[in-house]
């Protein structure tokens, strides 16, 4: 085994397609608009690559991808690249990769996650929602108040409303519910949902429901392969999204990592 600093999109994405679900936020970010931010780090037997790790740096606390189902030549990449890692990252794991890290870092774990994949997109909902508006730019201001009071953890990207794929609902001139994305790309055809929050004054009166169902017809109508990642106590999301046509197609971890 190999390891290699990866620089072709095609190889990787070559790769990541293999398991199309499982890596939907990274071949997301094979494109111009996030490229730019990555670092690759693959292994490769006889010339054919047999992992990857993604570093994402367009964010102020880095993102480390490790996510494999082959978890013996990942763990191997993982332990070969420790000292190229940043002293401070957050990191996506799929199950046992941690203890790799806890050697050299601290660990803390922000719990079990499932990611999820639209499947069945014939059973996305249909019905009124003349009510739920396409946000951009104009509405950062309403948006980022939205998040201090509803999701005052989640990692938002302005940016990522100049793809045109963020949804709200307003009630008496107020934003209460919202459905985005945190990866987008027209040209690898993916897209993955994130920053979907509601009030809590306004919570379980299916608003999360609609805003998301917009959403995913967006993107269905553009013929786009769409995830999620969602935290496998949170039954009342997981239930919505399956709601939606979602299914469970692996299971991760987050953790916050510092350099001991």
């Amino acid at each position: 085994m190999a390891c290699i600093c990866l620089h072709d999109k095609k190889r990787i994405e070559h790769f990541l397609r293999k398991d199309l679900y499982l890596h939907i936020f990274s071949i997301g970010d094979l494109d111009d608009f996030f490229w730019p931010y990555t670092i690759w780090y693959g292994s490769e037997t006889n010339g054919t690559i047999d992992a990857v790790i993604l570093i994402y740096v367009g964010l102020p606390l880095p993102t480390l991808l490790a996510l494999s189902s082959e978890q013996k030549v990942i763990a191997r990449l993982l332990a070969s690249i420790q000292h190229l890692l940043p002293n401070r990252f957050y990191a996506h794991l799929s199950p046992g990769l941690d203890v790799i890290l806890n050697k050299t870092h601290d660990l803390q774990s922000y719990g079990k996650h499932y990611k999820m994949a639209l499947l069945d997109k014939t059973g996305i909902p249909t019905e009124n929602d003349t009510d739920v508006k396409r946000l951009d730019m104009k509405n950062l201001k309403v948006i980022q108040e939205l998040y201090k009071e509803s999701y005052p953890d989640n990692w938002f990207d302005p940016r990522m409303l100049e793809t045109g794929q963020y949804f709200g609902i307003r009630e008496k001139n107020r934003l209460v519910s919202i459905a985005g994305i945190h990866v987008y790309s027209p040209q690898y055809r993916v897209a993955a949902l994130g920053n979907i929050a509601t009030r809590p004054a306004y919570r379980n009166r299916g608003y999360g429901r609609r805003v998301t169902t917009k959403l995913c017809r967006s993107l269905t109508d553009q013929g786009i392969e769409i995830g999620l990642n969602v935290r496998t106590d949170n039954r009342a999301a997981i239930s919505c999204y399956e709601k939606i046509g979602f299914s469970t197609v692996a299971a991760y971890e987050e953790f916050m990592m510092q350099k001991k």
